[in-house]
């Protein structure tokens, strides 16, 4: 094992290959940074002022890394600057005297590798210049390692005998772990009429095939109207990204995409058009149920694979006709659909949210990198962690679980990393620590905002060093662990008050997957309950209730605080209270009833506002989306184009149409 100075001289040397560019308008900070990277051995190639001076360095000698304030000379800032560093795969970390919110949610958009705040110490410089070049790294990596698999999966696919269909529906769970979707549109761009597939996502493992005469029964407008949409929508000849407002305007441009937008509930898509042979066209758009889903690095990664694209459609398009196939078990609208009831790793919940939280794990699993699970206490932050240790190539070692919150502070060492006999007064006997009893396996740190910060400089060096001591030990361990953290804080807030150290919350964040609160995932409330009074009946050693209506209404009008949890005591304590077959009402503690009432009475009551709102919905989706021109909805409502604008911005609705 090498001295600490053989680390530091081998630390030196890796640095002198690290070329550092500084964006600092200000002479004095610009030069102590300089100074504290050069004393480092990092390669300072330039010091500029402004946004075009940076972009005139970079063209000709490209950094590894850029230092860049927010406010700088000239029209342009740091953030505008970042986004074009973003653009050209070059890593970055803002330095900046102005720490408020609004600069920080700006600033976040951006995704930097650090945020220094002025003024700035030298310990603070070199270690998030550390982690910034190990997350860089890491998503180096993954994108590279991305494409491969998605390249091979592919190409399986292509070698295989499957005919159109099912090759559609193999490609769709493949893609979907890459570029997630609950609705994928594909198909040649023809002129004369509409004759593209699309595929919807039910839940996290089932597809089905949407031809044309089954999407003119979910949208209720004949083959012959959707046709006469298409042929006057506009086409996208390059690759964009659509949301909110740039979305309800593309209704107007291209009302085929309004027509499926408005029927599954799609607020945010993708189109990637791609040449096949000399002029045919084809076209795959990817649909999302949420928000801003899809971003540059999609693009980025489709254009990458657009060879493997080509292949795939020549195979299944190219070699047989194009027949308009009749899809498996889709029911029509309006028809009640049977509940499958279909989780994820013993994780219940088919909602958009929790889709988006299964395929994060199913990309972070096969790895090793951190993850930090986020969200509120009681929403199974413990579950996300064991799917993705069992979906791990650890999961045949161990998975060791520790509540940070709960660990007396004299005990906290000895307890993670073990202790020799003698080691204090009381050590009888030698201990092997939890981190010692993880070694190949995965470490799940539940809490991890409440570990005390003596303890978190520990953990930092485990992360770094891959090695602990034991208490009383003389000579360090390597371990070979994964490190999976949960906290219901947040974290940015504790860095800011001094309560969690910034380099490991930089080293813990690399993948961070948030959970969604109960509230916002209540499509899910009802297989959850049935699941609980399934559970707890068996338990009991007697036959399921059946929930009435009622019961079912109030569960689902209250707000849960509590979230999973709070949703579980209860079932299991209406079902000790349950006499006979049906639950027929729910009974709150007090304090629920007061909550599930005001709730209850915010669905009941509606003002002026909200009864505007609804009744703009209801003509923008009979207009499939169109607000100017004849028949569009400014026309319908007797207001100006411009003015119904105004009202869909006041009144929130491009975030609620579906």
């Amino acid at each position: 094992m090498g001295t600490v100075s053989e680390k530091s001289t081998q630390s030196e040397n890796n640095n002198l290959q690290k070329q550092i560019l500084i964006v600092e308008d200000q002479f004095i900070e610009a030069h102590d940074l300089q100074l504290i990277l050069e004393k480092a051995n990092y390669n300072v190639i330039g010091i500029v002022r402004s946004v075009d001076q940076a972009l005139e360095v970079i063209q000709t000698q490209k950094p590894d890394l850029v230092f860049v304030d927010i406010m700088l000379k000239g029209s342009q800032t740091g953030i505008d600057l970042a986004h074009i560093l973003k653009e050209k795969n070059i890593g970055f970390i803002f330095v900046s005297a102005n720490s408020s919110k609004g600069i920080l949610d700006q600033a976040k958009t951006t995704h930097p590798y650090g945020f220094i705040v002025k003024p700035f110490r030298e310990q603070d410089i070199l270690t998030t210049l550390e982690i910034a070049f190990y997350r860089q790294k890491y998503s180096l990596e993954s994108h590279l390692m991305q494409q491969l698999d998605l390249k091979n999966e592919i190409t399986e696919l292509i070698n295989s005998n499957l005919k159109l269909e099912d090759a559609l529906l193999a490609f769709a769970k493949i893609i979907q772990t890459f570029v997630s979707f609950d609705y994928l549109e594909t198909g040649f761009v023809n002129a004369e009429q509409y004759s593209n597939l699309g595929i919807i996502r039910k839940n996290i493992n089932q597809y089905q095939v949407i031809n044309v005469e089954k999407l003119s029964q979910i949208a209720e407008i004949s083959v012959r109207e959707l046709n006469e949409t298409y042929i006057k929508s506009q086409i996208d000849i390059k690759p964009i990204i659509y949301s909110e407002e740039s979305l309800i305007n593309n209704f107007q441009a291209a009302p085929i995409k309004g027509i499926i937008s408005h029927n599954f509930g799609i607020k945010s898509y993708l189109v990637f058009p791609l040449s096949i042979a000399v002029s045919q066209r084809f076209c795959f758009t990817f649909y999302s149920r949420n928000f801003n889903v899809y971003s540059d690095e999609n693009l980025k990664l489709l254009s990458n694979l657009e060879n493997i694209f080509s292949q795939f459609i020549s195979r299944f398009y190219l070699t047989e006709p194009i027949i308009r196939i009749e899809p498996k078990e889709i029911p029509a609208k309006k028809e009640k659909t049977e509940n499958i009831k279909l989780g994820f790793e013993g994780i219940i919940g088919n909602s958009s949210q929790m889709v988006t939280v299964f395929n994060y794990i199913k990309k972070v699993a096969p790895s090793d990198t951190s993850v930090l699970i986020l969200g509120e206490s009681g929403t199974g932050k413990e579950k996300i962690a064991k799917s993705i240790h069992d979906l791990s190539p650890r999961k045949d070692k161990p998975l060791i679980i520790i509540n940070c919150g709960a660990i007396p502070e004299n005990l906290a060492e000895s307890l993670l990393f073990g202790h020799e006999k003698g080691a204090f007064t009381g050590a009888t006997e030698k201990r092997i620590g939890k981190f010692e009893l993880a070694n190949g396996g995965t470490i799940f740190l539940d809490e991890i905002g409440e570990m005390p910060l003596e303890l978190q400089v520990k953990l930092l060096r485990v992360l770094q060093e891959r090695e602990i001591e034991r208490v009383g030990g003389l000579m360090p361990i390597k371990i070979d662990v994964r490190i999976i953290a949960a906290t219901n804080k947040n974290l940015e807030e504790e860095v800011a008050a001094g309560r969690f150290r910034m380099d490991l919350y930089y080293r813990l964040h690399v993948f961070p997957i948030m959970v969604p609160s109960l509230k916002k995932r209540k499509e899910d409330i009802p297989e959850l309950t049935d699941h609980f009074i399934n559970i707890y009946s068996e338990r009991m050693n007697r036959k399921a209730p059946v929930l009435s209506e009622n019961a079912l209404k109030q569960i689902m009008n209250y707000d849960w605080p509590g979230n999973i949890r709070e949703l579980e005591h209860l079932i299991q304590r209406t079902i000790l209270l349950t006499e006979g077959n049906t639950i027929k009402n729910i009974e709150f503690s007090p304090s629920s009833k007061i909550h599930a009432q005001q709730n209850t009475d915010s669905f009941s009551i509606k003002t002026i506002m909200e009864n505007e709102r609804d009744y703009i919905l209801y003509i923008l989706k009979k207009c499939n989306g169109k607000i100017s021109g004849a028949g569009g909805a400014a026309e319908i409502l007797d207001i100006h184009p411009s003015t119904l604008n105004s009202k869909i911005k006041k009144l929130e609705i491009k975030r609620e149409i579906s």
